[in-house]
């Protein structure tokens, strides 16, 4: 069955999962996520913060594929 030319696939992500010890304070946090976003153009897809203190942290980039010209 063909797909209508009109809708678009779902992007495509790349997911990079970070565990962050309970020692690490809120703001190296902070400083951490932004540079990831800045420098990395990574975003912020899912935090979670356990009981223990540490925390998992879920970040996604979009997924660009070059056609080739040729």
């Amino acid at each position: 069955m063909s797909r209508p030319s009109h809708t678009r696939p779902a992007p495509a992500y790349e997911v990079k999962v970070l565990t962050l010890p309970r020692t690490t304070s809120r703001n190296d946090v902070r400083r951490l996520l932004t540079e990831e976003a800045e420098y990395g153009k990574w975003e912020l897809a899912r935090l979670c913060l356990y009981v223990g203190g540490h925390r998992k942290v879920w970040l996604r980039r979009r997924i660009i594929r070059v056609r080739s010209t040729l």
